[in-house]
């Protein structure tokens, strides 16, 4: 394979270079003001965020893992409850459940868009749980109290927010999301009747600015989105020692803020990240359309009518995975597993008492996934590439599009902002 026609998973190199002046300035500011921790670049990119994603305030973070974990926290989950989430995530999530004191319970995955199903959270919610005398919502599994539910808006897509929503409210559960691969994805809420973007739906949401990501920082970064502002303050001490002032603590805290070259980094990214995003959009479209003209057999991402996906992944389903990545390989293709083995099967919660079956959706998902390159800067020519040598891989069979027509003809009249 000659080198020139690569095509890599990710792009990292080519929005540097083309930021590089901006980014350079952000570097030779702090040099010269000397304002490395806090400040006013910190506080500037707080309030960008906070406007892009329709939400009142946003904290810096020094990661996702941290952003999920102090709004857990600063939301009053306590040592000894249970929060709810989804085994198809990268661990991080659970892990922020676990080091916010609380025990990580799993319900199932939709099989269309791989993020929460509704009708097995309220399965767990109804059939799995029952109410102690003082009137909390008990895990039969543990015998643990429920707290909150922890939606994961994975792959840039978000999750049926509207029926989760109603679940919580009705079993009275805080709702954190984890919007870590979803900054600018949208929901409309049949119940609201307009759109909302990840972030500005639950008590709190946390992002990662990890660098894949849709906006990453160059290194590690994350924060939290809330329209309340007591749970801010609460994530602001939280982030830096517990302190509601310089030496004075009101709690036990954690060093996990966000450096100011960092929230320089990101203010330079986020007023391109509309633009990046909806070239993500261009890509996937231009997926949909190359493998439904080549007629392969593979079944690709599936959009409803509600959702505004930013496709932070472009994921695809294949029998032979293993064959298909080896193939990809060796025709310089690069490609990604998110994420092989579920959460409830990794060895880290064996404690859990979890086994194979217990969540059939997310364990078929898991052994046929594919992460296909996609990032602002691919090509048509690249992507043509890449369909072609699944194609040829696959042979010519009939492609099966994960977006049924009813639901092409529902997207072409989705409501606007």
């Amino acid at each position: 394979m000659n080198p020139s026609q690569a095509v890599p998973f990710l792009d990292l190199v080519t929005p540097h270079v083309e930021l590089e002046q901006e980014l350079t300035a952000v570097f030779q500011e702090a040099l010269r003001s000397a304002g490395f921790i806090a400040g006013p670049m910190v506080e500037n990119f707080e309030r960008e965020f906070a406007g892009f994603c329709d939400a009142e305030h946003a904290v810096a973070v020094s990661s996702g893992t941290d952003a999920l974990r102090f709004a857990l926290m600063a939301a009053g989950v306590e040592p000894g409850d249970v929060v709810v989430t989804v085994p198809h995530t990268f661990i991080a999530t659970s892990e922020a459940i676990s080091q916010a004191g609380a025990l990580p319970e799993f319900v199932d995955v939709d099989e269309r868009t791989f993020n929460m199903d509704p009708d097995a959270l309220r399965e767990y919610l109804e059939k799995r749980c029952s109410l102690s005398e003082s009137g909390k919502l008990l895990s039969r599994r543990s015998g643990r109290p429920v707290a909150a539910v922890v939606p994961v808006h994975l792959y840039g897509q978000m999750a049926d927010m509207d029926p989760i929503l109603a679940l919580a409210e009705r079993h009275r559960l805080m709702v954190i999301e984890d919007a870590c691969q979803a900054h600018g994805a949208q929901y409309f809420s049949r119940k609201q009747k307009r759109w909302f973007k990840a972030g500005a739906m639950g008590r709190a949401a946390a992002f990662s600015f990890y660098p894949g990501k849709n906006l990453g920082a160059c290194g590690e970064g994350g924060a939290v989105t809330t329209n309340d502002a007591d749970l801010a303050v609460a994530v602001q001490k939280l982030r830096d020692h517990g302190q509601a002032k310089k030496y004075y603590h009101d709690l036990e805290g954690y060093n996990g803020r966000l450096d100011s070259i960092q929230t320089g980094i990101l203010s330079v990214k986020l007023k391109h990240l509309p633009a990046w995003n909806a070239q993500r959009r261009e890509r996937a479209a231009e997926y949909e359309r190359l493998f439904a003209a080549c007629g392969t057999e593979i079944q690709g991402p599936y959009e409803p009518a509600w959702s505004r996906a930013v496709y932070h992944l472009y994921v695809v389903r294949a029998e032979d995975r293993q064959g298909l990545m080896a193939h990809l390989k060796q025709a310089g293709i690069g490609t990604g597993i998110h994420y092989p083995i579920p959460l409830h099967l990794q060895r880290a919660y064996e404690r859990l008492g979890y086994k194979a079956g217990d969540f059939p959706v997310t364990e078929r998902a898991a052994g046929q996934i594919v992460s296909l390159p996609m990032f602002p800067h691919l090509t048509a020519g690249q992507q043509a590439q890449v369909v072609n040598q699944i194609a040829a891989f696959l042979q010519p069979k009939v492609f099966t599009s994960r977006v049924a027509l009813p639901d092409l003809l529902e997207r072409q009249s989705k409501p606007t902002m």
